[in-house]
């Protein structure tokens, strides 16, 4: 089969690589049709690593997919040949002791898709996953979407640690897929209103069509002052989606007294510091997120019942063969990318 591998820093070729093969009872083989390019990606594309997970190359990349099973193995009963699915990329071991506190974002013994020392990515024509992350999609949801349901996950495992009070006032920093997604997902929930800010014009306009109650671009104007006077009080919840000091900067500020601030983003930094004075003071609560924790289901039946709508994401498509056109892109943050899909 061929798949498209890292070969270098920001370089993907596409070759030859063996064909994958059932060996466990539980195995499931799939049909890649759909994958998107995440910013994680994009990380091992531009740099190799991600904090310790540097990539030995040649690497496959890519966790967000959506497939059709061609076969299955024999102790397979919930999905069938030929059904399309939408695939969990973490394959937690259940008994540590993370799994053993409903934490299996962070089982001492993950194997995520696409991840250095754990495994490979869906960038190939054909994978192998175990039954309990292919989740079949009942016809009820397209390829597409199917694909986007792991960025969607991510927002809406936010949104449900945030935990938000009623009539929520909120802001996301950055308007990426992950901010848009706890965009979505956060107004599904009955938030009051929504801020947003990005620095690229395109993502403005997308985020303001989207939804988002306000967007600003911090290019432009100073974001913190704008919402604040719009929201003399601040915000319950910010959630920071970009990775950058600034923007974690600026959740501090916009955060009322008793706020919570959401860690979303990936920094490429190893360290990012805090204001102690202002989060002593206003006593805000800190949520690192890691990935998403069981809200896959949860996510597609949100999508499946149209209380959330992604589609919008999708700006670019490309296949296989222009991988590296696309990984550039996205990259480059240009011609106003949100999300590139690359179909099969």
């Amino acid at each position: 089969m061929k798949a498209a591998m890292l070969t270098g820093l920001r370089r993907m070729e596409v070759g030859p690589v063996p064909d994958p093969k059932i060996e466990k009872d539980t195995d499931v083989l799939l049909k890649i049709e759909r994958v998107g390019v995440c910013g994680s990606d994009v990380h091992y594309f531009e740099t190799g690593r991600i904090g310790s997970q540097i990539v030995k190359y040649p690497f496959i990349v890519g966790h967000e997919c959506a497939g059709t099973v061609v076969a299955v193995g024999k102790a397979v009963h919930h999905v069938r040949m030929g059904e399309q699915v939408v695939v969990e990329p973490a394959v937690p071991c259940h008994n540590c002791d993370q799994c053993r506190q409903g934490r299996e974002n962070t089982c001492f013994n993950l194997h995520f898709l696409g991840t250095p020392g754990q495994g490979g990515g869906c960038l190939c024509e054909y994978l192998i996953m175990p039954e309990e992350c292919c989740l079949p999609t009942r016809g009820k949801l397209t390829l597409e979407q199917g694909a986007l349901c792991e960025p969607l996950t991510i927002g809406f495992y936010s949104v449900r640690q945030s935990r938000l009070p009623k009539a929520a006032d909120v802001a996301m920093l950055g308007a990426g897929p992950i901010g848009l997604s706890c965009m979505v997902c956060a107004r599904a929930e009955g938030v009051r209103t929504c801020y947003m800010t990005d620095k690229i014009p395109q993502r403005v306009q997308t985020a303001r069509k989207a939804g988002a109650t306000w967007v600003g671009n911090p290019l432009q104007e100073d974001v913190v002052m704008s919402i604040l006077h719009q929201q003399p009080l601040g915000m319950d919840v910010v959630y920071e989606c970009a990775g950058q000091q600034e923007t974690v900067d600026q959740a501090v500020d916009l955060l009322k007294p008793g706020g919570k601030l959401i860690l979303i983003g990936i920094p490429r930094e190893d360290r990012i510091s805090l204001s102690i004075d202002k989060i002593r003071r206003k006593e805000i609560t800190i949520v690192n997120v890691r990935r998403q924790n069981g809200c896959t289901r949860a996510t597609m039946d949100l999508v499946a019942a149209r209380k959330v709508q992604a589609d919008f994401m999708v700006t670019h498509r490309f296949q296989l063969d222009q991988v590296q056109e696309a990984f550039e892109l996205v990259a480059g943050y240009r011609d106003g990318v949100v999300k590139a899909m690359i179909e099969m």
